[in-house]
């Protein structure tokens, strides 16, 4: 794992300038503590800031072929790296190394850009090709690795994090107010923005193409549902093909020369991933989990019940209010990005807690609600739809109390309320979007915060989402499915709470269900095999019967979240919340309407009760002038003195050669 950078400088008789390129590398320090390396040729700049995972002696970056016409820097893991090599060898290519980076290179030597359809893996590389001029970037099909770039007067520029970018000379932060309103109604910034004007993503299944100041973007994979599995395929050969893609997508993500952890949330999905590298692999797990001070939040017995029963050495990290309260600005810092929850506070802590623990790559469970039909956001839509068959019935809206059971302890003013809310849009059961219209809705009603207040909806700000063409045809479940994936699966959950909170501490997490044979295998199968009733998760929970405790396969979903207001005001608040919500600063930021965020944060201070909503505007509000604060206002240049104790490999080409 690694964090990488580069620049093509637009006049080509500008030679790109050592100290600049790693003063880019310098910032993604923390994603790769190891080796830093520099390709410069002229015109062009590659870096790469290196987490030793695989070939420790050997891998240090850039890597080129054979003749030296193409040289990678690369972030990632490509997990059937062994197989491509072996397959390459046999078609005449020779390796100097034993990483899976020089695969990647070779690849594109055979296949071109088609090479990427061969990779199993989870990845962000860049590529310049000498002979044609022309660099490639790559981001891996489901987006778990990051790449931005941006295309400026001086140049083009690309890196791993928005922070290496915005470290090169003459590059300023602006906030994109078109992504602070979808952070607002989304939960967050849709690929390609990013949270700063002129500074896009490489959206997950993409590559992208510069050559001669022309960018060129193009989808090479997508998550189709349109083709289910042949109707002869009975439910036992699901349950079989479902175990062999899981286990094999497990155990080829222990391929690593550093050991390997687990994360044990105490939920069905990283607790079958556990079990399965305990029962199928000679590895002996260490497991790492959070416990909460506060017991609506807290897992820690289910965690340490499986901890037990698979015999791990298991860790928590135990995380109170202060905590996440004193911490959010350093998360804020490695998300680059508003936020509308804390949960990406305690699970920095948890990456920090593996780190010292000498740990460099963790197995983690996330993609599995999102393909097996986890989420209450599913029960939902399938819970609406039978209602909207008969509008009127009293009896139907009752199941929700299956999903909210405190609901049957609300008085009945409470209750009706609480019916109204899940009765909104019930009828507009012919929208693709029925799914998420509520929780887009009610997205909505945050924008009143924002200055000047947006005048827009969330069906026009659902036309920029990226809907296949056979998206209608595809059944209710399918389509709430895809929703989630692109809307807040890459763009949050493996971003702002995965790949950056873990990178922060040099940690790689490997997501099994993420194995794209695993997802293209659960885009086929039927939605009761998803969603049995309620029963969510069904046919994972037939697999994990047979490895798990009954008490934790039959365990219902409980979402992961943190605590929101109360870890901002409690006995003693952090300073720095009355420093960015001040009435000056909010003026100079001009992002906010200052009476209504003082409003809010009035309520909050003296204990009121606060809506879901209210919580969610909180985090969002803080997290937005943080930003502000670390990236436009006070965006730190490049320490000089940062790389001493790195190693550093500088890899020079002119027309005289290559010179090391």
């Amino acid at each position: 794992m690694c964090g990488i950078a580069g620049i093509i400088s637009k006049e080509r008789q500008t030679s790109v300038q050592q100290e600049d390129l790693l003063g880019m590398v310098s910032m993604l320090r923390h994603r790769g503590p190891d080796e830093f390396g520099l390709y410069l040729n002229g015109p062009v700049g590659l870096g790469s800031a290196r987490l030793s995972i695989i070939d420790l002696s050997g891998g240090q970056q850039p890597i080129s072929n054979e003749d030296q016409t193409l040289w990678i820097v690369y972030n990632g893991e490509i997990f059937n790296y062994p197989e491509l090599r072996a397959r390459l060898q046999a078609l005449g290519h020779t390796f100097t190394t034993r990483t899976d980076t020089e695969v990647i290179l070779h690849l594109y030597e055979e296949y071109g850009v088609d090479c990427l359809k061969h990779l199993n893996g989870q990845f962000a590389l860049a590529i310049w090709d000498e002979n044609k001029q022309r660099l490639f970037l790559a981001r891996d099909r489901l987006g778990i690795r990051p790449l931005y770039y941006t295309q400026a007067p001086l140049g083009f520029l690309f890196g791993s994090e928005i922070k290496s970018i915005l470290a090169y000379p003459g590059i300023r932060a602006e906030i994109n107010r078109e992504a602070l309103i979808q952070t607002f109604v989304f939960w967050s910034v849709q690929s390609p923005l990013s949270t700063f004007s002129n500074i896009f993503q490489i959206p997950p299944g993409h590559f992208l193409t510069y050559q001669n100041e022309k960018i060129e973007l193009h989808p090479y994979w997508q998550l189709d549902f349109s083709n289910g599995l042949e109707p002869s395929f009975s439910l036992r050969a699901g349950l079989e093909e479902l175990k062999r893609l899981l286990l094999d997508a497990t155990l080829i993500r222990l391929r690593a020369d550093v050991p390997v952890g687990a994360y044990l949330s105490g939920g069905l999905d990283s607790s079958l991933t556990t079990a399965l590298i305990q029962k199928y692999s000679q590895s002996r797990l260490e497991t790492f989990s959070i416990a909460f001070s506060d017991a609506e939040y807290d897992e820690s017995a289910f965690q340490q019940k499986m901890a037990d029963t698979l015999g791990t050495r298991h860790h928590m990290v135990h995380t109170t209010y202060e905590d996440i309260g004193r911490t959010f600005p350093e998360v804020i810092w490695h998300t680059e990005t508003p936020i509308l929850r804390t949960a990406p506070v305690p699970m920095y802590l948890l990456s920090n807690l593996v780190h010292q623990h000498g740990f460099k790559v963790v197995m983690t469970g996330e993609g599995a609600d999102e393909l097996f039909g986890g989420y209450d956001i599913f029960k939902e839509m399938l819970i609406r739809r039978f209602w909207a068959r008969d509008p009127e019935s009293k009896l139907r809206p009752r199941l929700l109390d299956t999903l909210y059971p405190e609901i049957a302890g609300l008085s009945d003013s409470a209750r009706n309320f609480f019916t109204a809310f899940f009765k909104m849009d019930l009828l507009s059961t012919s929208s693709p979007f029925y799914s998420h219209m509520i929780r887009w809705k009610n997205g909505i009603r945050l924008l009143r915060f924002l200055q000047p207040q947006p005048n827009t909806s969330w069906e026009e700000l659902a036309q920029s989402l990226p809907i296949p063409e056979h998206f209608r045809s595809w059944n209710a479940l399918s389509q709430a499915q895809y929703l989630e994936i692109i809307t807040f699966l890459s763009s949050y959950l493996l971003s702002s709470q995965g790949d950056r909170v873990a990178m922060a501490h040099s940690v790689e997490g490997r997501f099994p269900f993420l194995d794209y044979r695993v997802v293209e295998f659960a885009s086929k199968l039927p939605s009761n095999w998803k969603l049995y009733g309620l029963t969510e998760k069904w046919i994972l929970r037939q697999i994990a019967r047979e490895l798990l405790p009954e008490e934790i396969w039959k365990r219902r979903k409980k979402p992961y979240r943190a605590p929101i207001h109360k870890s901002f005001f409690h006995s003693h608040p952090p300073e720095y919340i009355a420093e960015v919500i001040s009435p000056d600063y909010l003026e100079e930021t001009s992002l906010f309407n200052p009476l209504a965020v003082h409003q809010l944060f009035q309520k909050a201070l003296h204990g009121a009760f606060l809506s879901e909503l209210e919580d969610m505007a909180i985090a969002g509000i803080l997290s937005t002038q943080l930003v502000y604060r670390q990236f436009v206002q006070n965006f730190p240049c490049p320490k000089s003195d940062s790389t001493l104790s790195i190693p550093l490999k500088i890899v020079r080409r002119n027309s005289e050669g290559t010179h090391l």
